[in-house]
């Protein structure tokens, strides 16, 4: 499945999730992404009732429960929408790494334009005078960001367009300007690298997208390219990357009977106070604070820090979930 029919059909779900109405072909084609069309011209007319039975068919092969259905017996034309009983999850407790998983998941999601073209399908709904329940889809619309790279360079190996950035490493001060052909964006140990065909260097290449400085640019035409066939990108950046060093030490306290996890993972314990080896700072700050009040973190002080910054964002995004 595309990537441009994945994000339609997400959307799609959206849409029909946020109103227990029943939506017509028309009131969605004009609410969802992708749907756009004349309805004057019946070939770009017939295009869209084919690309949507397509994609009705496809929701109900993957189990979502879509009805159809008249808001009123007075509608001639019938509409649709999703069993909200049938299609909800019950209750999921996460542990921080599983909790860690759907984050990522949740990155990918809005750094593809999903949460965007959602929020402007909303609205849509909302101005037709359709009835949006604020609460349907809550809790599944992503929070979190990722580097601000990640979106050029997505975008960038899509298309097989090159790029050219400024790229920083640490025994460097300055950055050097590299130019790449980048066959995919992969997640790796926590951190995204880019991983492609460096034009000055003629050779494979990764990059850490936290390492980009300022804005990753591209140049010449779409379609300039052809990546290899059948290439693995976590096992260039696993290769490049090397085996973590966890030099560093953590000091933990933690809540009686509470965080088994890190109780495994720490080095020693003295009671509920806990050693725990890091490579990164902010890695493992993102580990913590998963924990949320079950967990002290004594120093050093960049881990502190870094915890204490993590839950304030996370309390100002749900301020402002909270407020909406």
């Amino acid at each position: 499945m595309s990537r441009t029919r994945t994000e339609r059909l997400v959307n799609l779900v959206i849409c029909l999730l946020s109103t227990r109405r029943f939506l017509t072909a028309a009131q969605i084609a004009a609410t969802v992404p992708g749907y756009e069309h004349d309805p004057s011209d019946w070939r770009d007319h017939e295009a869209f009732q084919r690309k949507f039975e397509r994609d009705k068919a496809e929701l109900r092969e993957l189990g979502v429960p879509l009805e159809t259905g008249t808001a009123s017996i007075f509608d001639q034309e019938p509409g649709y929408r999703i069993a909200h009983r049938e299609y909800a999850l019950p209750d999921i407790i996460l542990e921080p790494d599983e909790a860690a998983a759907v984050g990522i998941a949740a990155r990918l999601w809005q750094h593809a334009g999903l949460a965007a073209a959602a929020s402007s399908g909303l609205a849509k709904l909302r101005a037709a005078g359709v009835e949006v329940d604020p609460q349907a889809t809550l809790g599944v619309e992503p929070v979190m960001t990722v580097d601000p790279a990640f979106g050029p360079l997505t975008s960038a190996a899509r298309d097989r367009r090159a790029v050219t950035f400024s790229y920083r490493v640490p025994e460097v001060d300055d950055p050097a300007t590299r130019r790449l052909e980048p066959w995919g964006v992969v997640c790796w140990r926590g951190r995204w690298y880019v991983v492609g065909h460096d034009r000055d260097r003629d050779a494979t290449r990764c990059f850490r997208l936290s390492r980009i400085v300022g804005n990753v640019r591209p140049v010449g035409r779409p379609g300039a390219f052809v990546p290899p066939g059948k290439v693995d990108l976590i096992s260039h950046v696993a290769g490049f990357d090397g085996p973590v060093q966890r030099t560093g030490r953590a000091l933990v306290v933690v809540k009686p009977g509470k965080a088994a996890g890190l109780r495994r993972w720490a080095l020693s314990a003295d009671g509920d106070r806990l050693t725990l080896p890091f490579a990164d700072a902010e890695r493992l700050a993102s580990t913590l604070a998963g924990y949320g009040p079950d967990v002290f973190v004594e120093g050093p002080p960049e881990v502190r820090d870094a915890v204490i910054q993590r839950l304030k964002e996370v309390v100002t995004r749900h301020e402002g979930v909270v407020a909406a």
